[in-house]
């Protein structure tokens, strides 16, 4: 049998007193509360702690309900049993006969005793356990020995000892803080790295609420759930609080989770409180929701800017896309040189050149303008005084913060130079109004970066404004100037690109038209289109009205005439012509076709005389005649094949046109 002998010892410590009495003075009960009934919830919920007495006889003559209950025996089977006969294995009997012995001749003992409890009268084998025995030798009213039995269950004692160091390891080794919290909403017990992070030791927090350490509006809210978990039960589960900790002015992020603690019987004696360090995580989060968000603004920039070929439309499309998903206020400024066409680069060294304010867009309705000084309209025409951040940001092709307004309403606002092609094509400013988050270093980048792009399209927009115009010059030039004389005709004419859906047409083609005198009283029409757009096509255009004036001159038929154009027309754009070079032949099939004009012709020649006029076309809509009083009337005119296809003939139609025609 396995026994623990129980010694008492005095204490050498002459400190231990004072100590013990301090103990005995922090829970000894005050007035009336010393005979009061506690509440349920001490350490006996957990440990049943049974006791039974022994006779002078050595036999059970007690038996509480306690006993009943870890042994399984009631009282009126125990009492007159031989707890050794009864509760120990056979070949354990004899020393425990003779340590009943000792203990009625009035000696104590502790001891761990193993015990099996008797068969039910049903023959079901009786409970086996391993019990902590403290016997305590008294007497009888008559003055004989007997003995008092405290019995515990050495299992539930192994397993609250067992619990109880967990959970010592979990409270003061856990890397998170953990509170226990009372029914008050007082810190009962901290951990240690709780107290790491707000300063002091773990006793030093006892007695404390959650507005010791929390913002009023945060500490109000995480009360209410306190006290909500209190009453309900329910856990709560990543609550996400907001605060500071001592000697640190940065905000820190937690995630709380919260759930009701019970006593043995079920009593509700607190909450516990387990807090992780979130900060690096939202930060970390934020970080790649805000690389998220770029990505797809720069991917929406990419869609969006630079469609129209247009300056101030292009200026207009950043500003539709940073606004309001990078900024609340923006900008667009562009050289006025630039708008104006001029070849040199537009902006000056220093940065002072005159600019125009092309684009203005505000998601916020008090905000009319950017930047300080008065408000300049869009359309307008100024230029930033040397020492500003602008003119810096022009200068030297480098983004400036701009220092916020006291008391104004933007905080944080970023000037960007648009560069293209290492050269300064005007300045984006980006502003942020109080309330939002001002710009960082990530921000600038993007900005730099969304305005590289729009600076490239307002260049390819230049660029193209630029050949346009020149394209559209060069074209005019090869057209009859004002309206042509020609005899017996009254010609009108007008010029206006297909393809324009305003005054300025969105790319030059290759049409013409054209009056020709001939010998007799002959006059020759032609209009025409060279398939394709920009110079390439005018010049062609350009080509072949030569060709056609040079052969009409030579009196030719008008199936004629078209017949030789279309051989020229086959050769524009190759040296040498219809028999081109050899370098030109060995070129790869997809350089010859990409030089290969089309074009479409009407060539009539009228005389004046006999009112009558030929009509040969080739490929192009046929002609119309409106005579007087009746309705326009589309002639009949073989279309043919267009001038540099080749291979077949052009017919003619001969059309007599009345008086008035």
């Amino acid at each position: 049998m396995s026994e623990i002998p129980a010694k008492a010892t005095e204490s050498e410590d002459p400190s231990d007193g004072a100590r013990s009495q301090a103990a005995a003075d922090a829970v000894a009960p005050q007035g009336d509360a010393m005979w009061q009934s506690s509440p349920p919830g001490s350490i006996y919920d957990y440990i049943k702690v049974a006791s039974f007495s022994i006779g002078p006889d050595g036999l059970v003559d007690q038996w509480s309900l306690r006993a009943e209950q870890v042994f399984g025996i009631p009282a009126a089977q125990a009492v007159g049993m031989d707890p050794i006969e009864a509760f120990i294995d056979p070949d354990r009997r004899e020393l425990g006969q003779r340590k009943m012995a000792e203990i009625l001749d009035g000696r104590e003992w502790t001891g761990v005793v193993p015990f099996r409890a008797p068969d039910a009268e049903d023959g079901t084998p009786g409970a086996e356990g391993l019990a902590e025995v403290y016997v305590m030798p008294t007497r009888t009213e008559d003055g004989e020995k007997a003995a008092v039995c405290i019995v515990v269950d050495v299992r539930t004692l192994r397993s609250i000892e067992t619990d109880l160091a967990a959970s010592q390891s979990i409270f003061g080794q856990s890397p998170f803080g953990f509170l226990l919290i009372d029914l008050d909403l007082r810190v009962r017990r901290a951990n240690q790295r709780f107290a790491t992070v707000f300063g002091g030791t773990p006793d030093d927090h006892r007695g404390r609420g959650v507005h010791d350490y929390l913002p009023r509006p945060e500490a109000e809210r995480v009360t209410a759930t306190l006290r909500r978990v209190l009453e309900t039960g329910d856990s709560i589960t990543d609550m996400h609080v907001t605060g500071f900790v001592p000697g640190s002015e940065e905000r820190r992020h937690w995630s709380v989770n919260l759930y009701r603690v019970h006593s043995g019987s079920g009593r509700p004696i607190g909450i516990a409180w387990l807090a992780i360090d979130i900060t690096a995580r939202r930060q970390a989060a934020r970080e790649a929701a805000a690389a998220r968000r770029n990505l797809a603004l720069l991917n929406e920039a990419g869609a969006r800017i630079g469609n129209s070929l247009d300056l101030e439309t292009t200026a207009r499309e950043l500003l539709d896309v940073v606004v309001p998903g990078f900024c609340d206020l923006a900008t667009v400024d562009l050289y006025q040189g630039l708008l104006a066409g001029d070849e040199t680069p537009p902006g000056l060294a220093d940065g002072s050149a005159q600019l125009r304010r092309v684009a203005f867009a505000s998601a916020v309705s008090d905000a009319p303008f950017v930047g300080a000084g008065p408000p300049i309209a869009v359309g307008a025409v100024h230029h930033y005084p040397f020492n500003s951040p602008c003119a810096d940001a022009l200068r030297t092709a480098r983004p400036q913060y701009i220092p916020a307004e006291e008391g104004g309403l933007v905080q944080s606002t970023l000037a960007v130079p648009m560069v293209a092609h290492d050269t300064v094509v005007g300045l984006a400013q980006f502003a942020r109004t109080k309330g939002s988050e001002p710009f960082g270093d990530r921000d600038r980048e993007l900005a730099v970066e969304l305005a590289a792009r729009a600076a490239v399209c307002i260049d390819n927009a230049r660029l193209y404004r630029r050949e346009h115009e020149r394209a559209l010059m060069l074209q005019r030039s090869l057209l009859p100037p004002g309206d042509p004389v020609a005899s017996g005709l009254d010609i009108a004419c007008r010029y206006r690109p297909g393809n324009s859906s305003s005054d300025r047409p969105s790319e030059v083609g290759g049409d013409w038209f054209d009056v020709i005198e001939l010998p007799g009283h002959r006059t020759a029409l032609v209009v025409g289109d060279v398939m394709g757009r920009g110079l390439r096509a005018a010049v062609a255009m350009g080509e072949l009205r030569s060709a056609v004036r040079t052969l009409a001159l030579l009196d030719l038929e008008p199936a004629e005439v078209l017949s030789a154009l279309d051989e020229i027309a086959r050769g524009l754009g190759a040296p040498g012509g219809v028999q081109q070079a050899t370098r030109a032949a060995r070129r790869p099939r997809e350089a010859d076709l990409s030089e290969v004009y089309l074009a479409t012709c009407v060539y009539a020649v009228y005389d004046s005389v006999t009112r009558r006029c030929t009509f040969a076309n080739a490929g192009h809509l046929p002609p119309v005649l409106v005579e007087p009083g009746e309705a326009a009337l589309m002639l009949d005119v073989p279309p043919g094949m267009p001038l540099g296809v080749g291979g077949e003939p052009f017919e003619e139609v001969e059309v007599e046109l009345p008086e008035g025609a």
